[in-house]
């Protein structure tokens, strides 16, 4: 009976060992997570910001209509203030999407409060007026139907705008 009860708090005192052993494993375990933190301060006498400026460095997905076999625009809104004069903006090039196929290439239309702009001329996006008093304005960019319709595949692009702060009288 005595061994029985020796070999029985041998075993116990194991366990406990083990136990704890394994806990201070467990301790010893960590996750990191590293991610970028970030802020612009526009000056107080021009800007063009999103007012939600989450989705500025995130792939932006049109939404593809399975029924219609059509996609949907992207719309977002911008902060604008120039307390100096209009502000105007023009694209860096003509902006489209691609699979990697030139003739299936999804060309985009942009337009930045209802002006449709292009890589060519800058064009008066806000007025003096408007601009002086903070206004939000929408961005729209409308996907342009191919002909012969869209080609299945995965299509990525850019769309590059440079706004600028128009001088009074120019």
């Amino acid at each position: 009976g005595a061994l029985k009860l020796q070999v029985f708090n041998m075993f116990k005192t194991m366990t406990t060992t083990v136990l704890l052993l394994t806990s201070t494993w467990a301790l010893a375990a960590r996750e990191e997570h590293v991610f970028e933190v970030s802020v612009r301060v526009p000056t107080l006498q021009f800007y063009v910001t999103p007012t939600d400026p989450g989705w500025m460095h995130q792939e932006q997905v049109l939404p593809w209509d399975v029924r219609k076999s059509t996609l949907g625009s992207l719309r977002k809104e911008f902060d604008v203030l120039n307390d100096g004069g209009a502000v105007s903006a023009k694209l860096v090039s003509a902006p489209y999407l691609s699979n990697g196929n030139a003739p299936d290439n999804i060309h985009l239309k942009v337009k930045f409060n209802g002006v449709e702009l292009d890589a060519q001329a800058y064009k008066q996006v806000v007025s003096a007026q408007d601009a002086k008093v903070a206004s939000r304005v929408q961005l729209e960019i409308v996907p342009q139907m191919t002909a012969g319709g869209y080609k299945p595949g995965t299509y990525y692009g850019n769309v590059n705008m440079i706004f600028n702060a128009v001088a009074p009288g120019a």
